[in-house]
């Protein structure tokens, strides 16, 4: 028997390709019901203990008026994983706001990025 393909959402984000993947998790953008909205984030992993939980650190350039000039910063946020994606820590992951869906996490995994090592030189 073979499976029919299940129905993909578009979810309104450009140059993002939904994964090959299918799941049945309501909550993916791709093949759930969850509606996204809102910033559209990039980070790097740094943590998947989490039960379809992870957690990524994002670094920005954050201005002091006083002295015209910049510092660096970083804060680290959780985001949903959907059953269709595989993420592993230190990859890099678009994640786009949504509805609460627990008490810290309002975000979704919508895309991931394995980095490129030095090592293939």
């Amino acid at each position: 028997m073979a499976k029919s393909k299940q129905k993909v959402r578009n979810i309104g984000i450009p140059n993002v390709t939904p994964p090959e993947r299918v799941c049945e998790d309501p909550n993916c953008p791709f093949h759930g019901s969850l509606p996204v909205r809102g910033r559209i984030m990039e980070g790097v992993v740094t943590s998947t203990r989490m039960h379809k939980t992870i957690t990524f650190q994002m670094d920005y350039l954050s201005l002091i008026k006083k002295y015209s000039r910049y510092e660096r910063r970083r804060s680290k946020k959780h985001a949903h994983v959907p059953d269709c994606m595989d993420v592993r820590e230190g990859d890099i992951v678009r994640v786009v706001e949504c509805r609460p869906l627990s008490k810290t996490v309002s975000c979704v995994v919508v895309e991931v990025r394995r980095p490129e090592t030095a090592q293939e030189e």
